[in-house]
């Protein structure tokens, strides 16, 4: 989605501490940056492209991480030795490394955003709805039909132009991948064409967008990875699907998984402050379509959703009510992604910081990953929310978690190339030998 250089939240009523604190929420959470950073960081070049993937002998007999990471659940032994790369310390950037909030808005205003032509193709949902798919063009030309597909699900008013899916999209199209980004109703420049947007427990766009382009490439397997909201989306989805689930992998990043936990820490310190940077993305999708929602009767609230000073403002006067919810701590409370990490049967690696502002630390759910034979963990020390500036790219590069996420998709590819039972089949085999 694109955003306006100006904005009410900044207004000459400000204090200069305010101004300062608004600009870096902004930033954290995807609006550009004022024009001067970006003269100050023009001379910056691109990373270069990562080269051929490549695994040694010695990765396969590796069973064992760095203990400055916390690594566990189910199917650790299973992924951990195709990892190599979790055997290293996690090394953050010196001068971030201190301040959480620090990390995530240096994530958010300096980090290269990859420069790529997308094609954009605008899928209509059974209730008359829009999301737009972005693709990277001509790999119709060059990419064969079974390259495995990947499907990225860009956070809370994110989409295809966030330096985090650029980033990763480019990675994965080097290493021979077919790249889609999901941009969710309202967002990256999506149309809005029903009065309702998307929610974070709203299922059924993402199983129209797996059924749509599986049906498109029959022949390739489908993965997924999703940021923040859009991880929250994916796990979520993976848990309905359960042993059904037509993606053969995925990955969840700065996944806030309890969202009323989440929304309790989103009301202290500073994170008030991206509190009320968010609500007001919220409000000018809003607003780009409010034609939609007049004359709306019934339990909303429109002022309160037009005018929301937090993105709870926003969920009790719009959000819920068109997801059936009674209040919006009923929302939060049956939208969650950690309860439904017992019913996941698809290979799913979690990516979590331990200092994340918005996805608390406290509330990962690591019993139920730990119980899950299909599903690892791992959390940073560091790396604040989207952020991970650290790994051999930093400060400007990519973020730590990419090369990561890259390994555990190509690993998931080839056991399914060569027909090997992954995670949950492994399990089943288990039992099998065990009762014969």
């Amino acid at each position: 989605m694109s955003h306006s250089k100006s904005s009410p939240l900044l207004s000459t009523t400000n204090s200069p501490l305010q101004i300062q604190q608004l600009q870096m929420a902004r930033a954290a959470l995807g609006f550009p940056p004022p024009t001067s950073y970006f003269r100050q960081v023009s001379h910056l070049h691109r990373p270069t492209p990562p080269s051929a993937f490549h695994v040694s002998s010695s990765a396969a007999t590796m069973a064992h991480h760095h203990p400055s990471l916390e690594i566990l659940g189910g199917a650790k032994d299973t992924f951990l030795p195709s990892l190599p790369s979790l055997t290293r310390p996690y090394n953050p950037f010196p001068v971030f490394a201190w301040n959480r909030h620090m990390e995530t808005i240096f994530a958010a205003f300096f980090r290269s955003t990859p420069d790529i032509k997308l094609r954009r193709e605008c899928l209509r949902t059974q209730d008359n709805g829009s999301v737009s798919l972005d693709w990277v063009p001509g790999d119709d030309r060059v990419l064969p039909a079974h390259a495995p597909l990947l499907i990225l699900l860009p956070g809370l008013t994110g989409g295809s132009d966030d330096s985090y899916v650029r980033n990763m999209l480019i990675r994965a199209r080097n290493r021979g991948w077919r790249v889609v980004v999901f941009n969710s109703r309202g967002c990256g420049g999506s149309p809005v064409t029903t009065p309702q947007f998307y929610s974070a427990s709203f299922l059924g766009d993402i199983c129209e967008v797996v059924d749509h382009v599986g049906g498109r490439y029959p022949e390739a397997n489908l993965y997924a990875v999703g940021w923040s909201l859009g991880a929250n989306i994916l796990v979520q989805y993976l848990g309905q699907e359960s042993d059904t689930c037509r993606l053969s992998g995925a990955v969840s990043l700065c996944n806030p998984f309890n969202l009323v936990i989440a929304d309790e820490d989103f009301h202290k310190g500073f994170n008030n402050v991206y509190d009320k940077a968010l609500s007001y993305a919220l409000c000018k999708i809003f607003k780009k379509h409010a034609l939609l929602f007049e004359d709306m009767g019934g339990e909303y609230n429109i002022p309160l959703a037009a005018n929301a000073r937090s993105v709870r403002d926003f969920d009790e006067g719009l959000t819920r009510v068109s997801f059936g919810f009674k209040s919006a701590d009923d929302y939060y409370s049956n939208s969650s992604s950690s309860d439904s990490i017992k019913n996941v049967c698809t290979p799913l690696l979690c990516i979590q910081a331990a200092n994340d502002p918005i996805a608390p630390n406290r509330g990962i759910p690591r019993g139920d990953i730990q119980d899950n034979p299909n599903c690892m963990l791992i959390v940073t020390p560091q790396g604040g929310h989207l952020g991970w500036v650290a790994g051999a790219e930093a400060p400007f590069g990519c973020p730590w978690t990419d090369p990561t996420v890259m390994d555990f998709l190509d690993h998931l590819e080839r056991g399914k190339s060569n027909g090997l039972p992954c995670t949950g089949d492994l399990e089943n085999v288990k039992l099998a030998s065990i009762g014969s």
